[in-house]
């Protein structure tokens, strides 16, 4: 997400892309086995709704494919309500995730040298338990105590063995000595809503200011550390260290094949799961080109890395982001809740040219549906009976239609028992006919969802002109 940050006044004029974001610190050597894909967590550009939440998911971590149809999995109601520069982190236990990310939306108008001097201090965060179920966003302010801080890009976080916590860290645009430039920053956490006073993890000499910076811990002996990071200052530069916190040697950069920091920015780490062989995506943010990898199979040296061309990202452009490698049982976990679930559209039987759809989280039937996404929806297995359906907005992932007291609103989902059956219906054939559909509530069942004065309520059907409101055609 960055602005180039080679000098100052580079970066001040620079229109920059995105913000790295970190890799979830390396399993066990045991553990590493049981991994069997890997999901990238990213934003798609400065578009309307691409700084937000995507995901994308890979069986050998070179071919991607767009989960939720491309659409976005995770929107910020917080903040400045756009995100960039996703890190998705996993517990040691494997029973906590998280999802912090730069709380900023250039697509909104912010400029650059604004958002640099007066922006977001704070991180957006998500929690989960199972990486699919996720909390309503909230925000944590890192950066707020560093004295004249303009804002709080590039979040990574990694879990130190040494100190049993996570090490957060960032850039912020501050002035230390005189001179004002990006620089990395770090706090301590166990939990990601209380954290230790910040304080300065990498600095750069002179003006060479410093944003994107994303760190790897390596299994065993290979190339010799047991840490690895890459920063963009001028280089990518490669650095080295056995501990996250301790001193770090300086191995060097990529620029003899060609990629510096004019060339490529937002290093994003991975290793491959069958083998030792890691990949250090690279966003070619100078052609607009998107990420390119290239591998090594011993971090040692930066000679070692070559370039790769065997690889496909999808459809979305995607911008700084994390992959964090799967087990079995979170790859299904994943594919079920974001598979290839295309979103469909309720088209009125009796008023042909209007389509269910909501506004301002108010659900209603309406013609020439503008955003056309306001009208679509998954059709999910039902949230209180997995034979039913629930209808979940496509461009509000997490809120789905739900009755409360017979009217509809579009609500985000709060994991109870009630929620989940006012958000649950039967699909019956079409009461006016057979061949569209009818939707039976599970918890009022002489209840039908149908429209009335062009708002969608919940009632009882007892009318032929009834039994037509409370029909619908299916359609993509």
């Amino acid at each position: 997400m960055s602005p180039r940050l080679s000098r100052r006044t580079v970066l001040l004029g620079a229109a920059a892309s995105a913000l790295s974001a970190p890799l979830l610190t390396a399993a066990p050597a045991a553990a590493q086995q049981a991994h069997t894909a890997y999901l990238m967590a990213h934003f798609i550009g400065q578009q309307p709704g691409g700084e937000q939440i995507y995901l994308s998911y890979s069986d050998d971590g070179l071919h991607w494919t767009d989960l939720n149809n491309g659409q976005i999995v995770l929107r910020s109601t917080v903040g400045t309500r756009g995100v960039r520069d996703p890190a998705l982190i996993r517990s040691p236990q494997g029973d906590r995730y998280w999802i912090i990310a730069t709380d900023l939306h250039i697509g909104s108008g912010t400029s650059w040298a604004d958002s640099m001097e007066r922006g977001s201090t704070a991180l957006t965060v998500w929690e989960s338990a199972d990486l699919v179920n996720w909390s309503a966003p909230r925000l944590l302010d890192v950066a707020g105590p560093i004295a004249g801080a303009g804002n709080a890009w590039a979040p990574e976080a990694i879990w130190n063995r040494d100190t049993g916590d996570y090490v957060v860290y960032w850039a912020t645009n501050s002035t230390i000595d005189g001179e004002r430039q990006h620089r990395i920053w770090y706090s301590r956490t166990t939990d990601f809503r209380t954290l230790t006073a910040p304080q300065v993890y990498i600095d750069r000499p002179g003006t060479i200011g410093l944003i994107d910076t994303q760190i790897i811990e390596v299994a065993g002996s290979v190339g010799g550390w047991r840490y690895y990071r890459a920063s963009g200052d001028g280089q990518l530069t490669i650095e080295a260290a056995n501990s996250i916190l301790g001193t770090w040697t300086r191995l060097g950069d990529l620029s003899h094949l060609g990629l510096t920091g004019r060339d490529v920015e937002g290093p994003m780490w991975a290793k491959f799961n069958d083998r030792d062989e890691w990949v250090l995506w690279l966003d070619q943010y100078r052609t607009g080109r998107g990420y390119m990898p290239v591998s090594s199979t011993d971090l040692g040296s930066t000679q070692n890395f070559r370039i790769r061309s065997d690889y496909q990202l999808g459809t979305t452009h995607k911008r700084h982001g994390s992959v964090l490698n799967l087990t079995a049982a979170e790859a299904d976990r994943v594919r079920a809740r974001w598979g290839s679930v295309a979103p469909s559209r309720l088209q009125s039987y009796n008023f042909p040219d209007r389509y269910v759809r909501h506004r301002n989280f108010d659900v209603l039937l309406d013609a020439d549906v503008s955003p056309a996404a306001d009208a679509q929806f998954r059709l999910v297995p039902g949230l209180a009976d997995p034979a039913a359906v629930s209808f979940e907005a496509a461009n509000y992932p997490g809120h789905y239609l739900r009755h409360t007291n017979f009217d509809f609103a579009l609500a985000r989902g709060d994991g109870s028992a009630a929620f989940a059956a006012d958000a649950t219906f039967t699909r019956v054939p079409g009461l006016a006919d057979a061949a569209a559909a009818s939707f039976r509530s599970v918890n009022h069942p002489d209840h039908y969802l149908r429209h009335y004065a062009y708002a969608l309520r919940l009632d009882p059907i007892t009318t032929a002109t009834g039994r037509a409101d409370a029909t619908f055609h299916v359609t993509s």
